[in-house]
């Protein structure tokens, strides 16, 4: 985009011109004028302090050209910052009353500045937009998330309340898995608003991780074994962290069980290493892969690789922007590295606290 200038020196411009025109037409048209008069018209020359009838007429139309000189530049210049200045006072007048897609067309002659904030404006106006839409996708899945165990409670309780269903271990060992269901959604929806917030707090102790990570392992051991999955584990168990152990566990739950909805049976590794001062957990599975175009967007909330086969397997699609809350919360990133063979997720982290500089 081409740059352009700034406001100031534009106006500094204008006003150069202005003035040097009016300095041309007082000095040279007053030379010409003289010079033709002599020469022609002698008499009409007065040789008093009392300008003649034809000086009159001269002192008239230079003030008249040197008003239109400086109507003309202000009308101009005032066109170039009015008008940006109108369509954004327009659009802003447009977003107030809902209608966010409105947009302050951008003047090709407008001043740097106008012209900046003409951009700034359309560029808020469409984040502004995005945050409606992501609003409502948000409003949407959270509902679509919550009907299905909500709706099992309902008619299994109203069954129970009625004498449709015969009290039993397996009914209520049932209906404890939609509440055990809903409370970690619950949970992952508090976490995403605290670290939308910016109030995730980590309580951050010095910790021998694998251990901590092997009690999660166990758990999920009989689970993924009923699904085809043959774990792998590789844990550094020399590997000293400084971390909120909760919150590591709950994300390599939340990995394991995104792996358990979507990944297909097979080999499923997990690796704890340190690098440099990073230390390293990722879950790696066999496939079915993901697109390298949605990498980039996997960690976001409600977002899945395939949306068929995620409304097929299950899940709620806040997993993996758990896994994303947690490290970031730690002061490191979570990625995604995908082929068309298998998906790796890896969450990295500084092993020590770095101390504030004094």
């Amino acid at each position: 985009m081409k740059p352009t200038p700034g406001l100031r020196r534009q106006i500094i411009q204008s006003l150069a011109v202005m003035a040097l025109g009016i300095i041309c037409i007082s000095v040279i048209g007053t030379y010409v004028f003289y010079a033709f008069a002599i020469t022609y018209l002698p008499g009409s020359i007065s040789d008093t302090m009392v300008p003649s009838r034809v000086e009159l007429v001269w002192i008239v139309c230079t003030i008249i050209a040197a008003l239109s000189m400086a109507v003309f530049v202000a009308v101009r210049l005032s066109r170039r910052l009015i008008t940006p200045l109108n369509s954004v006072a327009h659009s802003l007048r447009e977003v107030a009353q809902g209608k966010l897609d409105a947009r302050a067309p951008l003047d090709e002659q407008a001043m740097g500045e106008t012209a900046q904030l003409v951009r700034d404006f359309n560029a808020m106006a469409e984040r502004l937009q995005g945050m409606t839409r992501e609003r409502e996708f948000w409003n949407a899945a959270i509902a679509h998330e919550l009907r299905t165990p909500v709706t099992i409670l309902r008619g299994r309780l109203q069954g129970l309340a009625e004498g449709v269903f015969t009290p039993s271990n397996a009914l209520f060992e049932g209906l404890l898995r939609q509440v055990e269901g809903l409370s970690r959604l619950i949970e992952d929806l508090r976490v995403l608003s605290l670290n939308d917030s910016g109030h995730l707090e980590v309580q951050r102790v010095r910790v021998t991780l694998a251990d901590e990570l092997d009690t999660v392992l166990q758990a999920f051991a009989a689970p993924l074994a009923e699904k085809g999955f043959h774990l792998h584990k590789k844990l550094d168990a020399n590997l000293q962290v400084e971390c909120d152990a909760v919150r590591i566990r709950q994300a390599l739950m939340a990995l394991l069980e995104n792996a358990l909805h979507h990944a297909d049976p097979g080999e499923l590794r997990v690796r704890l290493a340190q690098t440099d001062d990073l230390c390293h957990l990722s879950v790696e599975d066999d496939g079915p892969g993901i697109d390298s175009a949605l990498t980039s967007e996997i960690f976001e909330a409600f977002r899945r690789g395939d949306p068929s086969r995620s409304r097929k397997n299950g899940g709620s699609g806040l997993g993996l922007a758990v896994v994303k809350a947690i490290a970031e919360a730690h002061g490191g990133h979570a990625a995604c590295h995908a082929s068309g063979t298998g998906s790796s997720f890896v969450i990295s982290w500084p092993t020590r606290v770095q101390a504030p500089e004094s």
